[in-house]
Order: C-alpha cells, then structure tokens, then sequence
C-alpha cells in the first residue's frame, strides 16, 4: 500500500479526501441521529408513524440527485472545482445552522428541510471530486486514490451512522447540531488546501432545465459504451449495497435474533471488507486501472451473496441476544464471513469501474458524465428498495431476498460483460498471468492516455500468443492486436483474441494501404485506439503510412521455451519511443 501512503502525505491529494470524508461523516450523523430520534420521540413533532417518518427521510435526502446533479456537473466542468468545494462546505455550515433552528424550535419541518440541503450537499459535491482526481493525481495513481475514496466514503458511513446514534442517546438534540457545525467547519478548513483545478470547459453555458440536461448528460456518457455500461454496474453494485444495508435492522432482529448492537456489527462487518477490497485494488492491478478485477468482484458477489442466504439461521433464538451471545451461536461467524467477503469482493467490482469512469469520459464532459452517474445510481436504488419492499410485503423472507439479489448480479454482470467483452477478457489474461506467469513491464507509461498510436515489435520477430497475453496484461489500455493469420489455428486463443477485437490476418504480405491488414489498420486509427502489429516488416511498412505515434516493444526472454512453460517464462516486456 506504498502507493496509497505517499498520496496521504501530498497535498493534491489529501485535503480532497479529508473534506469529502467529512461531509460523509456530517450527512450520516445527521441523518442517523434524526432517525433516531424521530423513531422514539416523533410524538413532540407529528402524529405520523415512526415508520413512515424513516422513509420519508430516505426519500427527502435522495431527491436532491435527482433535481440537481445535472447542473452540478454542469458547475463543476464550467468553474475551478476547488472553489466549488470550498463554496459547498460554506454551504454546510450554514445547513448545519438550518438544522440547529429546527432542534431549537422542534421543528419537524425546519429539520427536514435541513436534511434536503444535505442531500444536495451531497449532490452538488459527487462530481467535484470525481472530476478532480483525474486532474491532480497521475494515471498510476488514480486507481489508488479511487480506492481511498471508496475506502474512506464507507468508513465514514460506519463512523456517522454510529456518531448519530449516540448523539441521539444524549437527550439534548442541539448537541447533534453543535457537533455537525464543528465537522462542518472543520471541512471547511481543510478544503482550502485543496490545490486549484482549472475548469476545462469555462465558456460552458448553464442549461437550467433538469430533465433536458440530465438527458443530455447521459447522452456524453452513451458516446462511449465502456462508460456508460460501468455506470450501469456502479449503478448496480450501489442497489445491491444498498438493499443489503437496509435490511440488516430486520435480519438482526428477526433472523438472527440479535439486539441493536447486532446491527452494528454487521454494518461494521460489511463496511470494513469494502473498506479492505477497496484497498486491495492497487496491489492486485498493480498500480493500473486492471478490469480484470470487475468480474472478480462479480464472481465473489454472487457466490458469497448465495451463502449468505443459505448460511442465515432458520429459526432465531426467541429472546434478543446480547452481542457474546450471538457470536456463541453456531454459523454466526459464516454469516459474518460472508458478508466481509461480500464487502471484499464489491470493492474489487466498483473501484476499477470508478477508474475507468473517470479515465475514458472526454475532459470537458467527465463532471457532467459523473453527474449522470450519481443520477443513475440514484434511480437504481429507489427502484431496489421499493423492490425489495414489494417481495417483502408479499411474504418473501429476508435470506430469500438476499439470494435473489446474488442471482440477478449473475445475470447482470453477464448482460455487461457480453455486451463489453474487454472486462471478461481482461480477466482472463490477469488470471492466467498472476497464477502461472511472471512479467515485468517497462515502458508503457509512454503510450498516450488516449488517441491511435501504433506499437511494432522489436527485431526478434512475431509474438507468440505466450506474449500477446502478457502484453495485454501489462497495458491498461485496450490495444487493438493485428496478428497473423497462423496462431488462429489455437482454438482456445483465437476465440479469447476475437473476444478482444483482435484480427488475423497475412502479415507476410505487408501493411501497404490496399492490403486487409492495412486497411484494418486505417479503420483502427480512425477510430482512435492503440495498435500493435505483431511482424516486424509490416509494422515497419505500417508506420511508413500512420501518420501517429509510433512505439517500439521488446520482450526479454530468458530461454526459448516450448508450450506451456511459454506462459510460466519469466519475461521483460518494455516500451520505448520509435525513431
């Protein structure tokens, strides 16, 4: 975690985390301790039902994305993103304040309203930070400080939700305002370190209409299919998260036959192995956006998410259980296993789908797009909870609703991932490289972030599919492998090659203008990607006619190996500028 360290002690890093890890902190505190109190002292404010009081709280924090995000994003591309920050944390002390009248006045309304402010708060900072990170961290660190954030955010939601309950329990609501006001300003402060991060597209005008720009927003995210469908599963890991964390009160209580402290736990549980895969992403990929790691984290939420359902005790104990209790209690530490293991694996899912967001959105769009995002996630977890209050009404038991949910990530993550094979493909190769290979990569920080260039091979001659897979894995970026005809005649290659777009083709021919490979050569650069020409003749020929960037690779073997130890070789895979 190396990586992730020196970023906490860097000054174009650090204030941003702590300023957003204090107003998730604020929003959760808040927010908790108002359910609190509104579930056991709602008769001094309404007649209305405790039950009805949390949701509408639910529903009133929420409605901010919906309202809002558009113009956030259209603020946060068109102005400095560190002085919107600062503005935003301005605007929280003075919801702090909105909060403290309505304590002082028992004002139900006043406290509600405050609560909505917090939720555009909330709103108007997604895209700031998000769009920032790409500006003032390196392409090899984003996937690291993603990670924090990440991190950061969940633990933040463990620590808030906790703070409010105990400030709840202290009797005297304007001790929850007081403490809000003091995080509040302490963001405040911290925010004014946050380094500036010019707006890219400042002559951008401001379209108020929430609907239209909204549309308009997810329309740049649908340009480039990539993003938009890791909207999709941000979008989707956000209603699974969020459908688990809702239930925990009821499966605390009525299946596990815990007490308060039970939903704690496993609060504490589920937030600390995201909080661990989370930061796991950066040792496992390498310090690279690795996509490999999506269908990882898939996998484990689906297998875990079943045993989780099929762990869950049938028949509670009848009296609530204090905490030691529960633990004593045969297949508890299963159920906590699982859920720390559900918790791991969504970190691997949704940090690199968070990178990749960020990394492939055009710069002057990437705060609208994010915007788009934070919409999208929005709608999905309304629509997961009035869901999963259908099935629950309809008499579905809450280990029933878990297991449905794992199923429906199955089938979600195989729609995505059929529709954008890269992610399976990426997964693949990082397996098979990391359980029986052995590469070092040199170089490829040369290669642009994003436009065609082309990749040719040193004088050794073609790859072996040995070093196309290595290859693969060493770069982040999709490359477009132009390959020749001969190692098609591998089946279980050439169907993983297809999957990523490569082409085969007679490269013994040359790479003039007329020829296939040459003209799939044009098509690729038109397009934008990054391609590597695997004979050396052709891509000397190929370069003759690109008019890009051209890069020349080399790969150090140690031995000339034969079938399998082909993969098992360890090898020196290096990037150089051409002449």
């Amino acid at each position: 975690m190396s990586g992730q360290s020196r970023l906490l002690r860097t000054r174009r890093f650090l204030p941003l985390f702590l300023t957003q890890f204090l107003g998730a902190f604020n929003d959760n505190t808040f927010k908790n301790a108002l359910v609190v109190l509104l579930a056991f002292h709602a008769a001094r404010w309404t007649t209305l039902s405790p039950a009805v009081l949390a949701n509408l709280a639910a529903g009133i924090f929420i409605l901010p994305f919906f309202l809002f995000s558009a113009t956030a994003g259209q603020l946060a591309d068109k102005y400095d993103k560190a002085r919107l920050a600062r503005l935003v944390k301005v605007l929280e002390i003075g919801i702090m304040l909105v909060a403290g009248i309505g304590f002082w006045q028992e004002s139900l309304a006043w406290l509600l309203f405050a609560l909505f402010l917090l939720g555009l708060h909330s709103t108007v900072f997604g895209p700031i930070k998000y769009a920032l990170l790409p500006q003032h961290l390196q392409p090899t660190e984003l996937l690291g400080g993603n990670a924090l954030v990440e991190a950061g955010t969940f633990v933040a939601i463990l620590l808030g939700t906790l703070a409010g309950g105990l400030l709840a329990g202290f009797g005297h609501p304007l001790v929850i305002a007081g403490a809000g006001l003091a995080v509040a300003v302490a963001g405040y402060l911290v925010s004014r370190a946050i380094p500036a991060a010019p707006a890219p597209a400042p002559e951008l005008r401001i379209h108020p209409n929430p609907l239209a720009e909204t549309w308009r927003n997810i329309g740049f995210a649908r340009e480039n299919r990539s993003v938009f469908l890791s909207i999709l599963g941000i979008s989707w890991f956000w209603l699974f998260g969020a459908l688990l964390l809702a239930q925990f009160p009821a499966y605390a209580k009525v299946v596990l036959g815990g007490s308060e402290s039970t939903v704690t736990l496993l609060l504490a549980t589920f937030t600390i192995g995201v909080g661990l895969g989370s930061l796991a992403c950066e040792k496992l990929s390498e310090h690279r956006v690795e996509l490999g790691l999506v269908p990882l984290g898939s996998i484990g939420l689906t297998v875990f998410g079943l045993d989780l359902a099929w762990s869950s005790p049938s028949l509670p104990a009848h009296a609530p259980l204090a905490l030691a209790e529960l633990l004593a209690q045969p297949g508890i530490w299963r159920v906590l296993a699982d859920l720390a293991a559900s918790g791991l694996f969504g970190g691997f899912f949704i940090v690199p789908l968070y990178a990749l967001v960020q990394i492939r959105s055009r710069e002057e769009f990437r705060a609208r797009i994010i915007a788009a995002n934070n919409i999208m996630n929005a709608l999905f977890m309304v629509v997961g909870s009035l869901c999963a209050a259908a099935l629950l009404a309809a008499g579905w038991s809450i280990p029933q609703l878990f297991a449905a949910a794992a199923v429906l990530n199955a089938a979600v993550a195989i729609y995505i991932y059929r529709l954008v094979p890269e992610f399976l493909v990426r997964f693949a190769v990082w397996l098979l490289v990391h359980t029986v290979g052995r590469v070092m990569a040199r170089g490829f920080g040369h290669l642009p972030e994003q436009g065609a260039a082309l990749i040719s091979v040193g004088a050794e001659g073609a790859l072996r599919p040995a070093d196309v897979l290595k290859v693969m894995a060493s770069c982040s970026r999709p490359i477009r492998f132009i390959l020749d005809h001969r190692l098609a005649s591998r089946p279980a290659f050439r169907w993983l090659m297809r999957q990523a777009n490569a082409l085969f083709v007679d490269l013994e021919s040359g790479c003039s203008p007329d020829s296939p490979a040459g003209k799939a050569l044009h098509d690729a650069f038109e397009a934008g990607h990054l391609v590597l020409v695997a004979c050396e003749r052709s891509a000397a020929e190929a370069e003759l006619h690109a008019g890009v960037p051209a890069f020349r690779l080399t790969i150090g073997r140690r031995s000339r190996p034969i079938g399998l130890w082909e993969l098992v070789e360890p090898v020196l895979i290096s990037v150089e500028p051409g002449d």
